[in-house]
């Protein structure tokens, strides 16, 4: 049979270039989507300067949160208190900022420790099931149904108001709701053929958990752990707010609501800095979990509109 050389002498074909992986067409479209929520975005800026309020506003006050100027008890803001003072002549604006970072620590620690046990708990009660999946279901409700937050309440002020305490706390008693839903969800991605074929090859339970069930769950674990930071936030507040939370001289934004609830008349000021904070930390939060959310969920109006473009 004879060859043709000149086919041999032709110059080979530049080689395609590779098709961009999954992973990362999937990260782009979700970005899409997200960047499409301007709600979503506005929180986007209204978190990052938040956070960078809290790391950096220190700079421009020579005021620390500790200090104390008996010139000026309860002075209104002008151009040396930028926020005005308090009644023992702390500078409100060097306490916001104190106050802010304190707030957030809490917030972001306890809501990440938070998704990390319900995930861990719930995702190993749906791949057992059996009596691992009952005994754990009747402690979560069990749980559910306990006063949580008079415990967080005597707990904390037991332990004088040690902010690492009130992280440990909150985690201990705020995981319950989002282990029931990680469990309901994973009830489902046990019976996937990943796992299936996972555990026909002799990975172990362990493995098969944190390697195939729980990354399944990263949508979910995502709007979670952002709609957490509010909602440990409200927590924090409320506990601060009562005098079962963060202590002095620590300062939080609830320290400062409390410090400032009885003079809304007379010195609105010392409560107007910190609840603006609160609310702008709050709606900001809640607007970047949606938007993630609605990214998220092809079922979403956002993921609709995305999927036909």
């Amino acid at each position: 049979m004879a060859v043709d050389l000149t086919e041999l002498r032709k110059p080979a074909r530049p080689t395609e270039p590779v098709p961009a992986r999954r992973g990362s067409g999937l990260a782009r479209l979700y970005a899409r989507r997200f960047l499409r929520n301007r709600l979503a975005v506005a929180g986007v800026a209204i978190f990052v300067l938040l956070v960078l309020f809290s790391l950096f506003g220190g700079l421009f006050t020579p005021y620390a949160y500790s200090d104390a100027d008996f010139a000026a008890l309860t002075q209104a803001p002008s151009a040396t208190h930028w926020f005005g003072t308090n009644q023992g002549g702390n500078d409100i604006y060097a306490s916001a900022v104190h106050g802010l970072r304190r707030s957030l620590a809490i917030a972001v620690s306890v809501s990440v420790l938070t998704i990390v046990v319900a995930a861990v708990i719930g995702s190993s009660a749906a791949y057992f099931g059996g009596r691992v999946e009952k005994t754990t279901l009747a402690a979560i409700h069990f749980l559910l149904v306990v006063p949580s937050f008079l415990i967080l309440a005597l707990v904390s002020h037991r332990l004088a108001g040690d902010w690492r305490v009130l992280i440990v706390v909150l985690t201990v008693f705020g995981w319950m709701s989002t282990a029931r839903v990680i469990w309901s969800v994973s009830t489902s991605l046990r019976e996937r053929d990943y796992v299936t074929v996972a555990e026909f090859m002799g990975v172990s339970p362990s493995r098969v958990i944190l390697r195939h069930i729980i990354p399944n769950l990263g949508s979910l674990l995502i709007v979670n752990l952002t709609l957490g930071v509010v909602a440990t936030v409200l927590s924090e507040t409320a506990l601060s707010f009562l005098g079962f939370g963060v202590q002095t001289p620590d300062v939080s934004l609830g320290t400062m609501l409390a410090d400032g609830a009885s003079t809304v008349t007379s010195a609105p000021w010392l409560f107007a800095f910190p609840a603006g904070l609160v609310v702008l930390l709050t709606v900001s939060m809640t607007f970047v979990g949606d938007g993630l959310r609605d990214a998220l969920d092809p079922t979403s109006v956002t993921g609709a509109a995305g999927g036909r473009r």
